[in-house]
């Protein structure tokens, strides 16, 4: 791998307990491969207030989010839990999500899950932050959202982008951003040309730590500094080198998140 290669981890659920024991290591290890910052996912509200906590002790290295997933849609109260977003967005996440939509597991009635992220569209059209979102196996309904969204000038990531060229084409449109995690480096990956759909300036790379960890390090829990084999398969898709499309993947998640990246580098 480049030693010249830079990233920004886009999506990583570095705040959960599975890090507790390495967290700062894991950090250091994903500088030292070529990590400029790790956005810090918040995937309900407790953990939202842990990924503020990492964010507050590595500042200018990891970044928090807030939101609530969809597996988690049903505990939303909006009266409650916008409150405590407003709080977290006030004190630096620059991010609303994960939100979003899963139809696969159905952990929330959908017509829940449709009223759970609409709210943070809405809040997130109110506070000026982009939403981060996971949708499975619900393209119709993400393509509406995704709408709406634009209608209210929120912009946003698909998150560990899996889905068909409907999709992604409404996401582009609308001005949003195409995250790719290690599931691009699978045998059973033949999504090459929707790596290729993506435009340089909406390409972002993540880990989605500590799951869907890349290859050669299948088996092993997922941590940011393996975003350098994501960006690597990215690049052999697009026919490009890996060190432009680390820059690119730099350049616009700094850009999406409003992101000050540390002038010392990694």
């Amino acid at each position: 791998m480049s030693t010249t290669l830079s990233f920004v981890d886009s999506h990583a659920h570095l705040a959960d307990p599975v890090f507790d024991s390495d967290r700062a290591d894991a950090i250091a290890r994903a500088g030292a491969a070529g990590c400029h910052a790790i956005v810090c996912i918040g995937e309900n509200i407790a953990a939202a207030g842990r990924a503020a906590a990492v964010a507050s002790q590595h500042r200018g290295l990891v970044f928090a989010t807030a939101g609530v997933h969809p597996h988690e849609a049903s505990s939303f109260d909006e009266s409650r839990d916008a409150t405590r977003l407003r709080e977290f967005v006030a004190n630096g996440a620059v991010a609303l999500g994960e939100c979003g939509l899963d139809y696969h597991y159905d952990n929330a009635p959908r017509d829940v899950q449709r009223d759970v992220f609409r709210a943070h569209i809405r809040l997130a059209a109110e506070l000026g932050k982009p939403v981060v979102v996971h949708t499975r196996e619900a393209e119709a309904d993400t393509i509406a959202a995704v709408r709406e969204a634009e209608s209210a000038r929120v912009i946003g990531v698909l998150h560990c982008f899996g889905g068909g060229p409907a999709l992604a084409d409404a996401a582009l449109s609308a001005a949003w951003f195409v995250s790719f995690a290690g599931v691009v480096t699978f045998k059973k990956w033949d999504g090459d040309a929707l790596i290729r759909m993506v435009p340089d300036d909406r390409l972002l790379a993540e880990s989605d730590a500590p799951y869907l960890t890349p290859v050669p390090f299948r088996g092993k829990r997922n941590e940011p500094s393996y975003v350098a084999h994501t960006v690597q398969r990215l690049a052999e898709a697009r026919g490009d080198t890996a060190e432009r499309v680390g820059a690119l993947v730099t350049a616009n998640a700094a850009r999406c998140f409003g992101l000050v990246l540390r002038s010392d580098g990694p």
